[in-house]
């Protein structure tokens, strides 16, 4: 693959500071009073490689664009191309704070901040080497502007992520511990009135054992004995919560 190439011409030096299969990552060059400024066009979802946008500064002060005039417009729609991306992810951020969308609002922003940050130390580099430009200057503080904004917005969703996620925690262990808790009730309801179940059953059998002579005073006794039973187990199921309980305090 072959860098572009367009109708300007380049100093030598700086030249021979260029690759030939692409203009490479976002940055200055400066050469005998010649800027070449090397950006990238905003990353794109669908794209894995990065558009180049080139702009070249000549020794008077004028401003090309990939071998073109009004270098100085297309400079500014370029950064205006960053501002509604920064206007459109705000508006995004505002509307979508569930999980999922703030998991691809994150996923988004992070090559747009990563991307603006490279033009910001690019913008940077550019205003070091040629000096007082009152356009350099300014096109520098829009690059830091939005350098600052992405960093700052994507910062923010990954707040508000880590707190929904907090939220969803919560929620789920509050729901967990009353499931617990009703867990815990049927526990004691079944030990109390298992053991008089049973010996219910077992009374309550068609055969002749004797005991159907008895004084009803058997009955409150057997009733009685069948309780106590129920109330032993239900403190045997207490006790084993609490000693659970105590491993997890540990």
């Amino acid at each position: 693959m072959q860098r572009s190439q367009y109708k300007w011409t380049l100093p030598k030096e700086i030249q021979a500071r260029l690759g030939n299969e692409s203009w490479g990552a976002q940055r200055a060059l400066y050469e005998v009073e010649h800027l070449l400024l090397v950006l990238h066009a905003p990353p794109k979802a669908d794209r894995d490689a990065r558009e180049h946008e080139v702009f070249l500064r000549l020794p008077g002060g004028k401003w090309l664009y990939k071998g073109a005039e009004r270098g100085e417009a297309a400079l500014d729609n370029y950064l205006d191309d960053y501002r509604k991306l920064f206007t459109d992810f705000e508006s995004r951020f505002e509307k979508g704070q569930g999980v999922d969308a703030l998991f691809q609002i994150i996923d988004d922003l992070i090559p747009l901040a990563r991307s603006s940050a490279n033009m910001k130390q690019a913008f940077q580099s550019a205003r070091e080497q040629v000096g007082d430009d009152i356009f350099l200057i300014t096109m520098r503080d829009r690059a830091n502007d939005l350098a600052r904004g992405f960093e700052l917005l994507l910062a923010d969703a990954r707040l508000a992520l880590d707190f929904r996620r907090a939220q969803t925690a919560e929620a789920q262990a509050r729901a967990a511990e009353a499931q617990a808790r009703a867990q815990h009730k049927l526990n004691i309801l079944a030990a109390i009135t298992f053991p008089l179940m049973c010996i219910a059953t077992v009374f309550g059998m068609n055969l002749r054992s004797g005991l159907e002579e008895l004084p009803v005073i058997a009955f409150w006794l057997v009733f009685g004995g069948g309780l106590g039973v129920g109330l032993l187990v239900k403190g045997w199921v207490e006790a084993v919560k609490q000693v659970k309980q105590s491993f997890k305090k540990r």
